[in-house]
Parts: C-alpha cells; structure tokens; sequence
C-alpha cells in the first residue's frame, strides 16, 4: 500500500503544481483540465482551464491535486506535506525554494531528531514540513 497527497486547491492548481515541479524536481505525468474532460459541457465555461485532475511525478511517490469549486474549497489545516530528505543541503534547497513569498512557521536548522528540520505554509497556503533525519 502506498499513500498518496491529494491537496486541493481555490483556483490555482496549475501554477501550484508547475512550481512544485521545479522545487521537488519531479515531472507532471499528467494534468486534464475540466474543459479536456469528457463532461466538460456539462461545466460552466469560467472553469474550463480549472484543474480537474494533476499528478507529479517524484520517483516513488506521487503528489496529486485539483481545484475545489468555489463552494467546496477548504482552506487546509490539521496536516502538513512531509518531505523526507537525505543531504541537508538539498534539505535547505528545497525548503527555502517552497518557502519563496509564503511563510516560514520554524526556519530550518538542526533538531535533536534531525540534521536539518523545518515547517512552511507555501505560497499556495499548502503546510509543508522539510526533514533531513540523521544517519543512524
């Protein structure tokens, strides 16, 4: 069994996930709007370029998403995105990457659990959490 993310989005899904892209360095294998869709006569034509469906590639792990309806969107909480890195400098790479014009809720350092440890909500109000854990 493997467990996949599935973060919604208010409209912006396309740009989340193209920036997602470069900061994991992950390849989008597939992206179908509402208007690509075969039900798109049945969507109103404002959400033709929405995201009914996207999904990036990371090797062995997948990241998915969509845009919610306005009616149906939640702002997230109660999770965070948890990336398990190795090297602490790709560690600090990709968070300040993520972190670009969001907000950084504990700047990333060294922890007693951790060589490098940080938490950030992204540009796009997605929780993430960056660990570089050490070796044993």
């Amino acid at each position: 069994m493997k467990i996949n993310s599935y973060l919604n989005f208010n409209g912006n899904c396309q740009e989340a996930f193209k920036f997602y892209e470069q900061c994991l360095g992950g390849k989008i294998v597939m992206m179908l709007t509402h208007g690509d869709a075969p039900t798109a006569e049945h969507i109103p034509t404002l959400w033709h370029d929405k995201i009914m469906h996207v999904c990036l590639d990371l090797g062995d792990q997948l990241l998915m998403g969509s845009d919610s309806p306005p009616d149906y969107f939640e702002t997230p909480q109660g999770f965070y995105v948890q990336l398990s890195i190795e090297e602490p400098d790709q560690a600090e790479r990709i968070f300040y990457a993520l972190a670009e014009n969001g907000k950084v809720k504990m700047a990333i350092d060294q922890t007693f659990w951790s060589v490098r440890f940080g938490m950030l909500v992204d540009q796009f109000g997605i929780p993430w959490m960056v660990n570089c854990q050490k070796t044993a």
